[in-house]
């Protein structure tokens, strides 16, 4: 037995130093360089958390559908000011006679006449009113998209970090779970070799037997809960799923990304100050309410045509087609709208009002909605950095448990089942720990969100 100890013992010695070697060598940066295992293992990309944020602005799918909105809006915005300026047209126009006319003096009297006319024409439709308000509510609305593509950012920021904080835990839970098989394996050669030295109950050995297979199945379990993470953010990052993403970091460590223990009134101040949820539904509010004014004041403003023809006009009697001549004619105009579109117009009045009222009480349910988020991720962040506290106290203590075990095994006083039962402790222990430390860092993340201070590293204007 102290033979096959000492030669587990160089093995973990020889594996320790590979181990070192690997982490000696120089980290890989995303996309520099590809893994590709042989047969058909999928690729292996490694990544790390500030490459999942950039690839999150850059390609999800969620902010390119925001962004193109917010193009729309600020497109729609400039179709609203070209309301205010005039058109030119250019063309012909043939207009041919047969048969009888009526006289300026009321007689009839057969005429057969033809003329052409030609050259550009100025026209101006100006609706005063509905080109004023029209235009100030479609610059709400691209303020509003605006605001609109900035939470989405922080939404796919948010979704990026607890994507890759989930992968980082599936890892770690891998990296437990076959720490805690090789314990259980190298206990199971121990407990063979005394069961064949006939010191050892040979039902202790498949006690640990059973242990043994127990830890292969959850390590077989984890790494599919690690592939899942990786398709997970993979379809965060808009890639293509079948190339495995693997964290870059080699452990899973508390992060201190904010102070979470300021007072919940200057969390929600600040808040109400920052976040794009705001920003656009008071945008929006401001839009409606210039729709609501377009329909109230708008047909006060009464409209203005005007039409310049600048061309050439000529023709005569029969198929003459000589006489062409420079003609100018003008047209000026000043009308009001009444009914349907224009004044006294009181179904539209009550409808932009209602529109109004329900943007209103929007700005009321986004802020109440806001406040909400920050102190439900404040109170979450709070309790597990205090769990997160106590599993590691509880890892401390279970490791400490099994090394007293094994010291009281080696003095023939401890049994088998104490062993095992100090070997789940741990394995339980520090799977509680990874866990509350990878649930700690996303908490930290969702409540910056709800602050609207989350770095998202997006620098397009």
């Amino acid at each position: 037995m102290i033979g096959r100890g000492d030669r587990c013992k160089r093995k973990r010695s020889r594996c320790r130093g590979m181990a070192l070697a690997l982490i000696a060598l120089p980290p890989v940066a995303f996309c520099a360089e590809t893994q590709t295992a042989r047969g058909d293992a999928p690729q292996i990309h490694s990544i790390d958390l500030p490459t999942a944020l950039r690839l999150a602005q850059a390609q999800n799918i969620d902010i390119q559908i925001a962004r193109e909105r917010r193009n729309e809006a600020q497109a729609n915005h400039a179709v609203a000011v070209a309301k205010f300026l005039p058109w030119i047209s250019a063309g012909i126009a043939f207009r041919r006679h047969e048969g009888r006319t009526q006289a300026v003096d009321g007689t009839l009297v057969d005429v057969d006449k033809q003329s052409t006319t030609y050259g550009p024409a100025v026209t101006a439709q100006l609706d005063i009113g509905d080109a004023t308000f029209s235009t100030l509510a479609a610059q709400q609305t691209a303020v509003a998209s605006s605001a609109a593509l900035s939470a989405q950012q922080q939404d796919s920021a948010l979704s990026a970090a607890a994507g890759y904080f989930d992968l980082l835990k599936a890892k770690a839970l891998v990296d437990a779970t076959q720490e805690a098989l090789k314990t259980s394996e190298d206990y199971e050669q121990q407990i063979h070799g005394a069961v064949g030295a006939g010191i050892a109950f040979k039902g202790d050995e498949l006690r640990v037997q059973t242990q043994t297979e127990r830890y292969r199945v959850a390590l077989t379990q984890t790494r599919q809960q690690q592939r899942s993470a990786a398709a997970r953010l993979a379809q965060i990052l808009h890639m293509d799923p079948t190339v495995e993403l693997v964290p870059l970091d080699s452990d899973l460590v508390p992060i201190a990304l904010m102070d979470f223990n300021s007072s919940a009134e200057s969390l929600l101040s600040r808040a109400l100050r920052s976040r794009s949820e705001v920003q656009r539904s008071e945008a929006l509010a401001a839009a409606a309410r210039d729709e609501k004014n377009n329909a109230v004041y708008g047909p006060l403003i009464p409209s203005i045509g005007m039409q310049a023809f600048l061309g050439d006009f000529g023709g005569g009697p029969g198929n003459a087609s000589a006489n062409f001549g420079a003609s100018r004619d003008y047209y000026f105009g000043v009308n009001w709208r009444i009914g349907p579109g224009g004044l006294f117009d009181f179904s539209r009045i009550n409808a932009t009002k209602a529109r109004l009222h329900i943007a209103e009480l929007n700005v009321g349910k986004v802020t109440d909605e806001i406040k909400r988020q920050v102190v439900a991720g404040q109170s979450r962040t709070q309790s597990l950095a205090e769990q997160m506290r106590a599993n590691r106290r509880s890892l401390t203590a279970a490791t400490e448990t099994l090394r007293l075990t094994r010291e009281r095994k080696q003095f023939g006083v401890g049994t088998v089942l104490e062993d095992i039962q100090a070997q789940q402790e741990l394995a339980r222990a520090r799977a509680d720990y990874v866990s509350a430390i990878a649930e700690f860092n996303k908490a930290q993340y969702e409540l910056s969100k709800a602050l609207g201070t989350l770095t998202t590293g997006d620098n397009e204007p």
